[in-house]
């Protein structure tokens, strides 16, 4: 049975195929789907950013975890002059994070 999709033929250099060969690499995609996606101006994100993103995410929790164990302290022992600059501390890390996670 003859297939609907249509074949696109260009002709590239040796480097510029190694060049777009790699990108779609990078993003996990085959040559067709990624020369496909990029032709119609569709953003492809490679899988770097992808891991990137979920090491934040990983951080954010470790730390969020550190969080509960301060709250956890600051709650048996009461001594807050120590405590509540290492909250507020990591409460500004944690939004940090999560904005590099948004713009990734």
């Amino acid at each position: 049975m003859p297939t609907k999709k249509k074949a696109v033929t260009t002709y590239l250099t040796e480097k510029e195929f190694s060049a777009v060969q790699a990108s779609a690499s990078r993003a996990g995609l085959s040559l067709s789907r990624f020369l496909a996606l990029t032709s119609q101006g569709q953003p492809v994100k490679s899988l770097e950013h992808q891991r990137e993103r979920m090491e934040l995410r990983r951080m954010k929790g470790e730390m969020g975890s550190i969080g509960g164990l301060l709250k956890q302290a600051l709650a048996q022992s009461g001594d807050k002059s120590h405590t509540y600059p290492i909250l507020r501390t990591l409460d500004n890390c944690l939004r940090a994070i999560q904005n590099l996670i948004a713009r990734l």
